[in-house]
């Protein structure tokens, strides 16, 4: 069929132009399943204890005779405690959100890098204001209604907890890293490191303000190391 193709000259460009196309692919895939050349991949479960209880419960205030708020499901970062000397690069102005919605933070986790700005709209039809005392970053917004959006800078590595100053049961966790190698995991405690240099690293497993479980692994080049992160 290729030789067919290539008898014309229309024919061998549309035939150049699919051969190019399906190798661009094949790399992609490559690149996603199996990291990039000359890096590993590790990935895994992290693996929480049952709770022995249904998500807690509570009126909101908004409309607390019909609606309820339930708490967010426990989500999980595995990161890298210490990073290739290559990946602390200079920081990188990103922007993420962490909204305000049904007296919640959505998401309840943020993990994200040094220099990115992180908005706090407020989605609620009433008051809140966002504030944190955590020494990578104290801030506090302020009273602000509905459609009103405040913004934070996150230029220092650590865990920032997230208040409001208004509803003391509103909280959530804002992860902020030095380096590129941190993941969240799924709902089901899936978890699929950025592709990593050869060498041996401290994987750590952190939920809840906690970490819960660390491991020490050994990676080659073009390796997929699997882990099974289970908490005792």
């Amino acid at each position: 069929m290729a030789q067919g193709i290539a008898r014309s000259p229309g024919g061998f460009r549309v035939y150049v132009a699919c051969t190019l196309v399906i190798a661009c692919l094949s790399g992609l895939l490559a690149a996603l399943g199996h990291g990039q050349p000359g890096t590993a991949v590790i990935r895994g479960r992290f693996v929480l204890p049952v709770s022995g209880s249904a998500r807690d419960r509570r009126p909101a205030l908004i409309d607390p005779a019909n609606r309820h708020i339930e708490s967010a499901p426990r989500v999980g970062v595995v990161y890298l405690e210490v990073a290739p000397s290559a990946a602390f690069e200079e920081p990188r102005t990103a922007r993420e959100r962490l909204d305000q919605r049904n007296e919640t933070f959505v998401p309840h986790v943020l993990a994200i890098r040094t220099g990115t700005v992180v908005d706090f709209p407020n989605s609620d039809r009433i008051y809140h204001n966002v504030f944190s005392l955590s020494a990578a970053r104290r801030f506090d917004l302020g009273r602000y209604a509905v459609g009103r959006s405040k913004s934070v800078r996150f230029d220092r590595a650590g865990v920032v907890r997230v208040f409001c100053d208004i509803h003391s049961h509103m909280n959530a966790f804002i992860l902020v890293f030095a380096h590129a190698f941190f993941t969240l995991t799924s709902d089901d405690g899936d978890f699929q490191l950025p592709p990593v240099p050869p060498g041996t690293y401290s994987v750590a497993a952190w939920v809840e303000g906690d970490v819960r479980i660390s491991r020490q692994v050994t990676v080659r080049a073009g390796e997929t190391m699997s882990l099974d992160l289970q908490v005792p």
